[in-house]
């Protein structure tokens, strides 16, 4: 086997590249649309169901506090992590 890059390699390469610049031009969308809505809520409480706590903590837990301080969620990531510990792992 040789060390000379072969063209398909080369393409694999270019797509991985521009999936992941794609995907993260949806997640800085994602991001800031999350900030819109909580500008216009304005300390407005928001009212979730018990399916959509689920969800979101399903989610929530996969990501890791951690990420989860990092990014604009529009609940607190303490909030996501006992939704899940009283919604799901309970």
């Amino acid at each position: 086997m040789t060390n000379v890059i072969q063209p398909f390699h080369l393409l694999v390469v270019a797509l991985a590249g521009w999936l992941n610049r794609h995907q993260q031009d949806v997640i800085d969308y994602l991001i800031e649309e999350n900030r819109v809505l909580k500008d216009q809520l304005e300390g407005q409480r928001l009212r979730f169901t018990d399916d959509q706590r689920r969800r979101l903590a399903a989610k929530a837990k996969v990501l890791g506090r951690r990420l989860l301080d990092e990014i604009e969620t529009l609940v607190t990531p303490d909030t996501l992590l006992a939704w899940h510990r009283k919604l799901i792992a309970g």
